[in-house]
């Protein structure tokens, strides 16, 4: 049995205008008056910036391009994404059409997916919700959508196997690098980047000295991400490192003032008592060895720097007026330091403990 299709006005001359359409075009192309434009639009910028909303067909599209300055006969650029089965096939986003560009090469560059890079730099000692602030600040992906993804569990990596629970499970493993990432990447994939950056720069040989040391990837990133937030000297980590391990191995306390800055979310240049009394398992005040985990994401400088440590007899450090710091092996010579560099003291000095086993 027959059935007779409904058509509009539009979808029953659709052929016949396509065609005339294209016998127009071809004809006007002969002549020369639209070849110029279609080979190579002339953009007096250098290049403009368009945006595809999603669900742009190519009318839209072609409109946004005249509106824009950068094509000038819309007709001929639907007929040739017609022609060229460009229809239906645009993705959103941005797009950057550069001067010269034929219709065939903006019509290949609004069909390509992710076809922008956002450059976007991660400086090392970065906490996870100074990432987060920083890619929604972009406008890459909202800080809601990055903490939404930050599970562990949802990534395959052997770093990432058997961390305590914490929270900011996953602080000291988002690599600090600069990062192009494409256009609509989802906010699982750019924390995917970076691990997969953490994952190439923490080499095999890292995880054997690891073992060596006696430590677990995680306790080497939370020493590599307190070094990196004690001091910006490259020539110091090793040294600092050494600090800390000596305290970790004579069952003193860290007392890292940066473990009480990562509590209090934000970098207090003197810290009080009470500051240091905070009860939490990131206080190296208040408990001995490691804290639960990272305080920032450490680059690789500090994590060589945990992993090979100076060998010192110093077990206090204190910033010096020349910006390095004074090492100290006794408890007398570290308070002596810390009177000569008095406004640099960066915690109240009565919030140190007097360490008995060290006071000779």
């Amino acid at each position: 049995m027959a059935v007779k299709v409904h058509e509009t006005g539009y979808g029953k001359w659709k052929v016949p205008v396509i065609i005339i359409a294209v016998i127009v075009v071809l004809s006007l192309a002969g002549t020369g008056i639209l070849l110029s434009d279609s080979l190579g639009v002339s953009i007096e910028e250098g290049s403009k910036r368009i945006e595809v909303a999603e669900g742009d067909g190519t009318s839209s599209v072609a409109k946004l391009l005249k509106d824009n300055g950068i094509i000038k006969y819309p007709l001929l650029f639907k007929v040739q994404s017609k022609l060229g089965g460009y229809d239906g096939n645009f993705q959103p986003g941005a797009a950057t059409i550069d001067d010269g560009m034929s219709y065939s090469d903006i019509l290949n560059l609004i069909i390509t997916p992710s076809r922008e890079a956002a450059k976007i730099t991660i400086p090392e000692g970065y906490e996870i919700k100074q990432i987060a602030q920083k890619l929604d600040e972009a406008g890459i992906v909202s800080w809601q959508d990055f903490y939404a993804a930050l599970n562990p569990d949802d990534y395959d990596y052997a770093f990432l196997k058997n961390l305590p629970e914490r929270d900011g499970r996953m602080e000291g493993y988002l690599f600090p690098a600069t990062y192009e990432i494409p256009n609509g990447m989802s906010a699982h994939d750019i924390i995917d980047l970076m691990l997969a950056a953490f994952d190439n720069q923490f080499k095999p040989e890292y995880y054997e000295r690891a073992t060596e040391l006696g430590l677990t990837v995680d306790e080497v990133i939370t020493m590599a991400s307190i070094v990196e937030r004690e001091t910006d000297s490259g020539t110091e980590r090793a040294k600092v490192a050494g600090v800390f391990y000596n305290r970790r191995n004579s069952g003193m306390k860290f007392q890292s003032c940066a473990t009480v800055q990562y509590i209090l979310g934000e970098r207090k240049p003197v810290l009080s008592i009470a500051d240091t009394q905070i009860d939490s398992p990131y206080n190296t005040y208040m408990y001995a060895g490691f804290p639960i985990g990272p305080i920032c994401n450490p680059g690789t400088e500090c994590i060589e720097a945990a992993l090979y440590p100076e060998a010192t007899d110093a077990y206090y450090f204190v910033l010096g007026k020349d910006g390095s710091h004074i090492f100290s092996k006794t408890y007398e010579e570290h308070l002596a330091a810390m009177q000569s560099t008095e406004q640099n003291i960066s915690v109240d000095d009565s919030a140190i403990e007097n360490q008995d086993s060290l006071k000779q």
